[in-house]
């Protein structure tokens, strides 16, 4: 495996989704590409109508409609469904409005209202009344929260339930970074998305305001987006991709050894933790090292716990140095002699507080060929930056690991991992209540555990190394949601547990992606 290639699905940014729809539009006779996006939402639309009415005609739908192209894609779209026997109102919230859009709906039989005024009782009721919105208001270029009326028609929609179908981006998310004001922007229950995610589908508030997405392909390409701008998306296929199964001559040491060092006297279930996800990974043999030598043998009687540190465990192919092992001396000289060792090294936990406090830790991450991992959360991030985690965190990750020379991997509701390169990743597998003690403890041992078996990771490939992080955040979600299943309440030894049945759930998959 030499790297990873592009999913169908991939998120772009707002200045490349624009160079790329201009290019189609420059290709196709004019209007070509809305009509392509009005059909893709009037298909969805048509859907979510037969989950609620049972049928398309006779239900009620309300565009909500701005001045720009999302605007004209409802437009359209609306004439679609008042075609098919919807009764179609559309809602202006700007001066201007698409004028060919507005006058197909005019002629399939819906009705357009003048720009509604802040406060306009008989808007108020149409929205309250309708079976489905179609918010149209703000495409990717929208900035900052809806203004009036735009923001009051969204509140109405929201508090009477009313099911709300967003075009390409819920208006007033941020299509960049997904930073919004819950309350000045459309909470959708479904978007439909042109041709590529936007990060701001999958990050922040956007995220959550969003909901069901729905990608539709309109005949945009894609593959012209350079690499230093995509961002792949983790999807089941991407990560079945790197969950092979062993070969039938594969021994325990080609497979992978993995070195833990993790864990002390006073953390001792860190260690346990870490372990449990190496073991569930692809590796042949777990080498542990640590203060949790008693602990680690009797949860893993399978483990070969070493004496020492980094420097006494013998031969690996990868290292994972942090979870509980503390921030002192000792801690420092692990850190030391995993970055010296020509493979591999995740550090995680304690592991970025030596790196953000010891300036010699730092240069020698920065100063080595093979691949380092690091894999912090929002504080960690932080103190190793020296500036929190802004809305732009894809920006953010990125920055620090061309910075730096490593993969970093910000833990998150949305996991990112970039690259030095630029090479950037985005995992969402992951439930809400994956965020409990102790699993990235898990998580840390996971990944190390796929770049021990990986071997082309230790020919310093950091894309490739930054696919594995990002599967490995998969695998870690996609378990977390089997161990949630039902409503159980959970905790990281579940998390641990459940990991291969998320394997075994995804080698299912068909291989596709990294």
């Amino acid at each position: 495996m030499n790297g990873y290639r592009r999913p169908a699905t991939t998120v772009l940014p707002v200045d490349a989704v624009r160079r790329i729809e201009a290019e189609a539009m420059a290709d196709l006779p004019d209007g070509t590409l809305m009509q392509r996006a009005a059909a893709a939402i009037a298909v969805q639309a048509g859907g979510m109508l037969r989950e609620i009415r049972g049928r398309v005609s006779g239900s009620r739908v309300v565009l909500l409609v701005g001045s720009g192209d999302n605007g004209g894609d409802a437009l359209y779209a609306g004439a679609r469904l008042a075609s098919r026997g919807a009764r179609v109102d559309a809602l202006l919230v700007a001066d201007r409005h698409h004028a060919d859009g507005a006058d197909a709906l005019r002629r399939a039989g819906g009705r357009i209202y003048p720009p509604v005024g802040l406060g306009d009782v008989h808007a108020a009721e149409i929205v309250a009344e309708a079976d489905l919105v179609l918010d149209g208001i703000l495409g990717i270029g929208g900035r900052g929260g809806l203004r009036e009326p735009a923001a009051w028609l969204a509140t109405i929609a929201r508090e009477t339930d009313v099911a709300v179908l967003a075009v390409d981006l819920p208006s007033g998310v941020d299509a960049g970074t997904g930073a919004a004001d819950p309350d000045a922007a459309i909470h959708a229950d479904r978007t439909v998305v042109m041709g590529a995610l936007k990060p701001g589908l999958l990050l922040g508030e956007g995220a959550e305001l969003a909901g069901e997405l729905a990608v539709v392909d309109i005949g945009l390409d894609l593959e012209s987006a350079d690499d230093d701008e995509l961002v792949v998306r983790v999807d089941d296929d991407a990560a079945a991709a790197v969950l092979e199964r062993p070969d039938p001559f594969d021994d325990k040491y080609s497979r992978g050894v993995v070195g833990i060092c993790a864990g002390s006297g006073a953390y001792p279930g860190a260690a346990v933790l870490s372990v449990s996800g190496a073991r569930h990974g692809l590796a042949g043999y777990v080498r542990y090292a640590g203060g949790a030598h008693a602990a680690v043998v009797a949860a893993w009687p399978d483990v070969v716990a070493v004496g020492g540190g980094v420097e006494d465990a013998g031969r690996t192919q990868s290292w994972v140095v942090g979870p509980g092992r503390g921030t002192g001396d000792e801690a420092l000289a692990d850190v030391l002699a995993a970055l010296a060792l020509d493979v591999p090294v995740l550090l995680d936990a304690d592991a970025l507080t030596v790196l953000a406090e010891h300036d010699e830790a730092r240069d020698a991450v920065a100063g080595r060929e093979a691949v380092t991992v690091l894999t912090p959360h929002a504080g960690e991030f932080a103190r190793i930056a020296g500036h929190e985690v802004g809305d732009d965190r894809i920006g953010d990750v990125r920055a620090l690991a061309a910075e730096l020379g490593a993969v970093v991997l910000l833990k998150g509701s949305a996991t990112v991992v970039a690259s030095p390169s630029g090479a950037a990743f985005l995992s969402v597998a992951g439930p809400p209540e994956l965020a409990t003690a102790g699993s990235g403890d898990v998580l840390s041992g996971l990944i190390g555990s796929l770049l021990a078996h990986h071997e082309a990771v230790a020919e310093v490939d950091h894309d490739l190394a930054a696919a594995l992080a990002a599967a490995g955040a998969y695998v870690h979600g996609v378990a977390a949601s089997l161990a949630v299943a039902d409503g159980r309440t959970i905790t990281a030894v579940d998390v641990g547990r459940s990991l291969p049945d998320a394997v075994a759930r995804l080698r299912r998959s068909p291989s596709s992606g990294l």
